[in-house]
């Protein structure tokens, strides 16, 4: 085979590689606050240009005297809540917000939502994510900012100019979400956004990002006007865009935002992302100077843009079905622009009227920066929905167009789009004044083979905001999707929340099997299904809590092993490790089949020799899923029994040498003579007295609550003796007097079996229920220790007390039932902690896997962090454009100075407005007023700097958002207002004005030491 040959049987695979999909996209347009409404508006033949009364441009500052102009034309693209922002959201300060140009902040928030409906958590996503993006003019700076800034503050004009050159657009996106790929900002004009996506498919095709944002921000100030039109701009005279028309007169200023998220097609298609679009082949290039003049577009320019663009997608023109244009409805614009599509096309075929065209601007005017951007998501919607929207305002064509020689005609309804031999492919143009010109070609996404049904019949939903009003609003809003999408996968949802949210502090989970049960409860929460948690920032500890024998029952963990193949295979290679010791399959009693009554095996199952083996297994699979899971213990405590699997898990001894050693012990235990125990409510100081030679302490469980044990006489005896005392006394269903001296001719066959064991020092700290402390390496390795644990008095309450002084836990049983847990609560220390369960008691039957997920739920809502790889394993889940997180947007705004004119016509002196200051947000420390001058003038100082009121002497720094670059403008205010010179490093260790007015108090006594009299008395005149 030749190399030609070669190449061209490789074709689809290598076209397939070249492939980029779109996974996700946001954006804010005229008439719509996001993708969905701007589609419908699409589909319906929606103009979003608003055209103003008088009176309303009057009250938004316009000149009255314009409102005569026959030249003002009363007409603008209008995009809702441009001054609204998330400040808390993103950690930015009031002031820093103010200062912010809108167009950064909106696109901020829309590559978020962009990212999150790609199903993304940027917060722990392996690979590289990137940005390419632009903004157009930054008017706000122009009108709003600049007019108000205290020029004799340089730190204000540093700062201001920060929040609003483009050159840091990109990569304040990727700080705020953590994108460590390129960040890299675009400025080619009206192509702002189209060549940031071109360069985002580089960027991805070369291996140096795996997901990449790509946008455009424009935003007009003052927002609210009309414009003045002049003859042969490329405004309209009357606000309409006729793109394509022989009336067409120019377009009008679009305001909006867009952005997609990109991705590799192979590995969007592997990852079963949600795809709008395949993106096939792209190209930018430059007119250079061969053409009427810098602004005018160029045939050959857009020719070898377009061309170039189909090369790269290596397919027929033919193939492609619609266009959409640039579009922008100038009389010279728009017949170059069709002239260089057929010029293109015609090289390939002769057909006409095939392809429809298009132009978004007709609908929202011209984005500038965002407009590339915004047709690529026209088209790609179109493609996904296999609709084609109407293009508005044509009735018939532009004379210098000659559309019946040509492949295109302007498509003006709403038409379905015919599937062809072909994928539906579509072409995205946008040219850029100054001459960079882009072009797409994109096609229909591939279809999606649904993922095989999830094992679990439950499952597990979760949600976390910044604030409790944001946890409800975005319950709310999941329970809205669910009731509009009810044929939804809830496995996938349940998928996509978990792997593509990043995770905050307030928390909420649920478990559910529908979609409609989980609407029922999303809508009516209740404490038993709709767990709420505020998870406090720094993960806990866990620590697992493994029960001894009594709490075992059969087909305890039956529905696990039946779904979870973790789960299920430890059980299956401990029954197969014991098989030699018990001579039968542990498994035939822990989950008898129909031949076997559930009786018989609940008999065997009370017996000691088989309740600990079995107690073991599933105690030990119960812990290694945890484990698997993510879910690691800082700590371990096990009651009796329970200790040995504390012990394997930490590498003391290895499984097979405590399974057999447990089957040992178990089996000598039973063979000595029967006696009986008793729980009694009493201290153990109080109760040790009472008991004669034959009775030991087996447990002190509580402070308040022990288990003696001894010959079923002696045990009577002591039942009446408390019973007249009025002292609660249980008779415990064992068959044995465990932790006794009735024990005591076990512990030298015991320590026989050990000998022959290695036991190794623990990697995980485990309490020693022997001596009610940290096991130490010489115990854990000691057979002889080993031995006498079944003899001692498990001192499970001293342990547990001594686990509970650490603080930030979670305590989870590990194991059959709820006893270890109830212990634990009833433990002053562990009043403020989380006790969690893993499995049902025995009288009270719930589905195990449901039982299980919520209480992983709850680990979750604590703050621990679970591996959601490990725990869908080999199941495959799509990720869903799910609802977005509802950011709390306030109002952050400084408005524009209105200047005046003087009699003789000089500009008269502008004044600065005052800076509004915002409410105290929420903290650790209570309000405080200050107490001296000082502070006063500090608070004063803090509160202009960060745009927050009431401020109090005991307010950290740097929990009101303060940062580096603040602190810099902090610490040169307070040297002009308190002369002296103070470091950042200072500023960190006092970080509260009543910490930071000490150090300028030392500051200026050790200033005014090293000074004369005289020079010390003006410097305090001048603090005067």
């Amino acid at each position: 085979m030749n190399i030609e040959n070669e190449i061209m049987a490789n074709f689809d695979e290598i076209s397939d590689a070249n492939s980029v999909a779109i996974i996700g996209m946001s954006g804010r347009f005229p008439g719509a606050q996001d993708v969905e409404k701007f589609w419908k508006n699409l589909k319906e033949g929606v103009e979003s240009i608003h055209f103003f009364e008088d009176e309303e441009l009057i009250k938004a500052g316009v000149n009255p005297e314009f409102l005569g102009n026959p030249n003002y034309v009363k007409a603008a693209t209008v995009v809702k809540d441009i001054d609204l922002f998330d400040a808390n959201f993103f950690g930015f300060t009031p002031r820093e917000a103010e200062l912010t140009d809108p167009q950064h902040r909106l696109l901020l928030e829309c590559a978020w939502e962009a990212i999150e409906l790609a199903g993304y958590d940027t917060q722990t996503y392996p690979g590289k994510i990137g940005i390419f993006a632009g903004a157009s003019v930054n008017a706000y700076l122009l009108f709003n900012l600049l007019p108000n800034i205290d020029r004799a503050e340089q730190g204000d004009v540093l700062a201001t100019l920060m929040q609003n050159q483009h050159d840091f657009l990109a990569t304040r996106i990727s700080y705020e979400l953590n994108l460590r790929g390129p960040s890299v900002n675009v400025q080619t004009a009206c192509s702002t956004s189209l060549v940031a996506v071109h360069l985002a498919c580089q960027s991805l095709l070369t291996g140096e990002s795996d997901i990449v944002l790509a946008g455009g921000s424009a935003i007009n100030v003052p927002h609210e006007a009309g414009y003045f039109y002049q003859k042969d701009s490329i405004l309209s005279p009357d606000g309409h865009c006729r793109a394509f028309d022989a009336s067409a007169q120019g377009t009008i200023d679009g305001n909006g935002v867009s952005v997609v998220v990109l991705k590799r097609l192979e590995n969007a298609i592997a990852d079963r992302d949600h795809i709008y679009a395949v993106i096939k082949g792209s190209a930018i290039n430059n007119d250079g100077s061969v053409k009427v003049g810098y602004t005018a577009p160029s045939v050959d320019g857009q020719m070898d843009a377009i061309a170039e663009a189909i090369a790269m997608a290596d397919i027929e023109p033919e193939t492609i079905s619609y266009i959409e244009t640039h579009g922008t409805g100038t009389a010279l614009g728009d017949p170059i622009e069709i002239k260089a599509l057929t010029n293109v096309f015609q090289q390939y075929t002769d057909k006409t009227g095939f392809c429809a065209i298009g132009s978004v601007k007709t609908n929202v005017g011209h984005m500038d920066a965002a407009s590339g951007v915004t047709s690529l998501i026209k088209a790609s919607l179109a493609l996904k929905h296999q609709l084609l929207p109407p293009s508005l305002h044509y009735e018939q064509p532009n004379p210098e167009i000659d559309f019946e020689n040509s492949p295109f005609f302007v498509n003006t309804q709403l038409t379905p789009w015919p599937a062809q031999d072909t994928p539906r492919r579509a072409g995205v143009s946008s040219f850029g004044i100054g001459g960079t010109n882009v072009h797409l070609v994109i096609e229909e996404p591939p279809t999606l083979v649904s993922a095989p049904p999830s094992s679990r019949p439950h499952q597990l939903i979760l949600l976390s905001a910044k604030s409790a009003p944001a946890l409800d609003a975005m319950t709310q809003n999941l329970a809205d999707y669910l009731q509009a999408h009810p044929q939804a996968n809830l496995s996938d949802i349940a998928y996509t929340l978990q792997v593509g949210r990043t995770r905050f502090e307030h928390r909420r989970c649920l478990v559910c099997d529908t979609v409609e049960k989980t609407v029922q409860r999303l809508e009516k929460p209740s404490a038993q299904h709709l767990i709420t948690h505020y998870a406090e920032a720094g993960e806990p500890g866990v620590v697992f809590m493994f029960p001894g024998q009594g709490s075992q029952y059969v087909n305890m963990a039956r529905d696990l092993y039946h779904t979870e193949s973790g789960f299920r295979d430890t059980v299956d290679s401990c029954a197969q490790l014991l098989q030699p010791t018990l001579n039968l399959d542990i498994r035939t009693i822990l989950y008898p089949s129909s031949e076997e009554t559930p009786d018989t095996a609940a008999q065997q199952l009370k017996q000691t020799a088989m309740a600990q083996p079995a107690l073991f297994v599933i105690e030990y699979a119960l812990a290694k899923q945890w484990m698997e899971w993510g879910i690691m213990p800082e700590a371990m405590i096990g009651h009796s029994l329970g200790e040995y699997v504390a012990a394997c898990l930490s590498g003391v001894i290895s499984l097979e040498d405590a399974l057999r050693i447990v089957a040992v012990r178990a089996r000598l235990m039973q063979q000595q003579p029967a006696g009986s125990m008793v729980a009694v409510s009493m201290p153990h100081q109080e109760l040790e007295p009472m008991l004669d030679d034959a009775l030991s302490l087996a447990a002190i469980n509580t402070p308040d609550l022990c288990v003696v044990s001894g010959p079923t006489e002696a045990i009577e005896q002591l039942i009446a003796l408390l019973e007249q005392q009025g002292t609660d006394a249980t008779r415990l269903h064992t068959s044995h007097a465990f932790h006794s001296a009735m024990m005591d001719p076990v512990v030298d066959a015991l320590v026989a079996q050990l000998q022959a064991v290695e036991l190794q020092p623990p990697t995980i700290p485990f309490i020693s229920t022997v001596t009610g402390t940290w096991i130490t390496d010489a115990d854990a390795t000691s057979p002889q220790y080993w031995a006498n644990h079944l003899r001692r008095t498990v001192r499970f309450s001293e342990g547990i007390s001594t686990v509970l002084q650490k603080s930030k836990q979670v305590f989870l049983e590990v194991g059959p039932g709820r006893t270890l847990s109830t212990l634990t609560k009833r433990h002053a220390a562990a009043s403020d902690k989380t006790v969690l369960t893993s499995l049902h008691p025995p009288k009270e039957y719930q589905p195990d896997v449901s039982f299980l997920l919520n209480t992983l739920g709850q680990l979750w809502a604590t703050g621990v962090s679970i591996d959601w790889s490990a725990f869908h394993g080999a199941e495959q889940h799509n990720r869903l454009p799910l609802p977005t997180y509802p950011f709390e947007r306030q109002r952050y705004w400084i408005e524009a100075q209105v200047g005046s004119m003087s009699d003789n016509g000089a500009e008269s002196k502008s004044v600065s407005m005052p800076k509004p200051l915002h409410a105290r947000p929420l903290l650790k420390s209570d309000y405080a007023a200050p107490s001296s001058e000082m502070e006063k003038e500090l608070v004063d100082i803090w509160q202009n700097l960060l745009g927050i009121q009431q401020i109090g002497i005991y307010d950290n720094f740097f929990e009101l958002g303060g940062h580096s670059l603040l602190a810099t403008q902090l610490l040169a205010k307070v040297t002009k207002v308190f002369l002296v010179e103070l470091s950042l490093q200072q500023l960190i260790d006092a970080p509260t004005i009543a910490e930071f007015a000490i150090v300028i108090q030392q500051a200026l006594l050790e200033a005014m030491e090293k000074m004369s009299e005289a020079d010390a008395q003006k410097l305090l005149a001048k603090l005067a």
